[in-house]
């Protein structure tokens, strides 16, 4: 499988949130989201929650596609009301909490000290994010979600800055590129 230092800049750019729940959510999505889709297969299904996770294979199958794009929609609508200040709504909650209890990720120790996960699945790494999702939307983190103040941006991220004052995804794109305009006078 494909690690995230393996994927070309922009796309690596989507999978730096500061936390896996709202990497998911930068793999596209309905509506005015849809022009970022990237999951279109199973075997990109596999790909991307590989690269999520960080793990070396995954078994998926067709019928997880439409439980990813529940899952995914119910965190976007959940991360983005709570930038903006707004309480999660019923319906997101009863998606993400209904994928979380399913069965997660298994970790495993091995004979060398390392840990892998046990046969993983695309369904056990969609309940590890919706349970990813369920400690972000509940725990202090939950305040300091934002959107990158990019104009040509959106991108999720967690401030996880002391003073919370963090404003882009990444300062090696869009704060740079912010500092640059407006030391050229174009903003």
């Amino acid at each position: 499988m494909q690690s995230r230092a393996d994927l070309p800049p922009d796309l690596r750019r989507r999978f730096r949130t500061g936390r896996a729940a709202l990497d998911l959510v930068h793999t596209g999505g309905e509506g005015e989201l849809a022009v970022w889709e990237i999951v279109h297969t199973v075997a990109d299904l596999r790909r991307f929650l590989a690269v999520i996770l960080d793990l070396e294979e995954l078994d998926a199958a067709e019928s997880d596609l439409p439980a990813m794009r529940t899952l995914r929609a119910a965190i976007t609508g959940a991360a983005y009301g709570r930038a903006a200040g707004e309480q999660l709504r019923p319906a997101d909650v009863a998606a993400i909490n209904a994928v979380a209890a399913q069965p997660p990720l298994i970790p495993e120790l091995r004979i060398d000290g390392s840990a892998e996960y046990a046969r993983p699945t695309a369904a056990a790494a969609l309940s590890t994010l919706a349970r990813d999702a369920v400690d972000l939307f509940s725990g202090p983190l939950s305040g300091r979600i934002r959107v990158c103040a990019a104009d040509d941006c959106g991108l999720l991220f967690v401030d996880a800055s002391r003073p919370g004052r963090r404003r882009w995804c990444s300062m090696d794109r869009c704060g740079n590129l912010s500092k640059v305009r407006r030391h050229r006078g174009q903003e």
